[in-house]
């Protein structure tokens, strides 16, 4: 695991050596040692910018709030989604989560069109609620939450039941703090996925305003390439940048992550 975990640092540690050095250090080669470059090209990229590239800042803070969006809209539909298809009697119960749980194997190819199609017609073309609103439902954490919940003893449904507590109150008093673990885990799962969105923010916007950082560094690619010098340097630190806010969640959540990960193993 320690090779593997070389292996792939490998990649990340040339983004960072290049990040502190001139573009004209590339003339030479790639850098094997670290510059004294880094506020300078921090500078550039975060207050000039490339040429005829969307702001920097601007593009982390579209996907910061589509990744928070995102995750959060998640969370307030598969909670109460898997919370009705694990307690609730009703016709057609399994059918309802199986079906759920099959568009788990279709591939992103099939959605995609129709997906795009809807999008257009509800007036979601090129705004925020088209980066957001198409990617809320999720298999994944109706599937993950229907486990947890599976596995409450029914002792304690029919104490809560006892004690007057009516399917809201059970949910929102016993179920999610026992189910914290998993809440955990499932959020840092859809915050770096919504974080990473490349092609569907791609396809569903056109204005710069409305770039992500991730679709934002093509855009920063085809303009370092313009210069006599081409601006590498400056593209790898914005991959870097992009790298940092799901690094961050992950480390800062990773007890809870594992955690629920290995609670959803029990």
């Amino acid at each position: 695991m320690t090779l593997l975990a070389l292996l792939f640092l490998v990649p990340l540690y040339v983004a960072v050596v290049a990040a502190t050095h001139p573009a004209s250090a590339f003339l030479r080669g790639v850098p094997v040692l670290p510059g004294g470059d880094l506020l300078a090209n921090g500078r550039q990229v975060l207050v000039r910018g490339l040429p005829g590239t969307p702001s920097v800042p601007r593009m982390l803070l579209n996907s910061a709030l589509m990744a928070a969006s995102v995750t959060l809209g998640k969370l307030l539909i598969a909670v109460p989604a898997a919370f009705a298809i694990g307690f609730f009697r009703f016709p057609g119960r399994r059918l309802v989560f199986w079906l759920i749980f099959v568009t788990l194997m279709l591939p992103i190819e099939v959605t995609f069109f129709p997906t795009y199609q809807v999008s257009v017609q509800l007036g979601l073309f090129n705004n925020f609620g088209g980066l957001v609103v198409p990617l809320l439902a999720s298999a994944t954490a109706v599937f993950l939450f229907r486990q947890v919940f599976a596995a409450f003893p029914l002792d304690l449904v029919d104490a809560a039941r006892l004690d007057g507590a009516g399917p809201l109150r059970f949910l929102a008093e016993v179920a999610l703090p026992m189910a914290r673990p998993t809440l955990a885990a499932v959020a840092v799962i859809e915050f770096v996925y919504g974080w990473n969105q490349y092609l569907w923010p791609l396809v569903i916007t056109s204005s710069p305003s409305n770039a992500t950082i991730v679709m934002g560094i093509r855009e920063q690619i085809a303009a370092a390439e313009s210069f006599a010098v081409p601006q590498w340097n400056l593209v790898m630190l914005v991959a870097l940048l992009a790298l940092i806010p799901p690094v961050v969640v992950v480390v800062a959540m990773q007890r809870w992550f594992v955690r629920g990960l290995v609670f959803q193993a029990r």
